[in-house]
């Protein structure tokens, strides 16, 4: 898997969630409230699948290498360059508060009663952490387990 590819997706994906984000925010009509939950949904869902499949991947390489689990999610310490993990914790840190600035945009429904599809876009960070978590598993640079015995 080419390492340029997961940094791509989650730019892809963070726009379309800017985008219909925004339109629903401003719009506020039940169509624009409806696209942008189906892409938050699918978004949400995308990020647990890529969460597992890296904690998979993570647990698999931890026989041989050792892995915190902030260098798998976070991208921190050496492992990850930071030619990955600016642009990756920046469109993490761009979804959250998306998320919120969208949620705060519109606290109540359109029939005035509180509450807002919008508040779901807290799901979509899960997206971001997912790809990171994918990243890492498969591109990180990780240290030797020193009790691991050679063969």
């Amino acid at each position: 898997m080419d390492q340029n590819v997961l940094v791509k997706v989650n730019a892809a994906g963070t726009a379309l969630f800017a985008v219909t984000a925004a339109l629903a925010a401003i719009v506020f009509t039940t169509a624009w409230q409806w696209v942008a939950a189906i892409t938050v949904l699918v978004l949400f869902a995308v990020g647990v699948f890529a969460f597992l499949w890296s904690y998979w991947n993570a647990v698999q390489r931890s026989r041989e290498v050792e892995i915190a689990v902030s260098q798998l999610y976070l991208l921190t310490g050496p492992s990850t360059p930071s030619s990955v993990r600016r642009p990756m914790i920046g469109l993490l840190a761009a979804q959250a508060v998306i998320a919120l600035a969208t949620t705060l945009a519109r606290l109540d429904g359109p029939d005035g009663k509180p509450g807002s599809s919008l508040a779901l876009g807290v799901l979509v960070p899960m997206f971001g952490l997912g790809l990171n978590g994918l990243w890492a598993a498969y591109h990180g640079a990780f240290p030797r387990r020193q009790d691991v015995v050679a063969e």
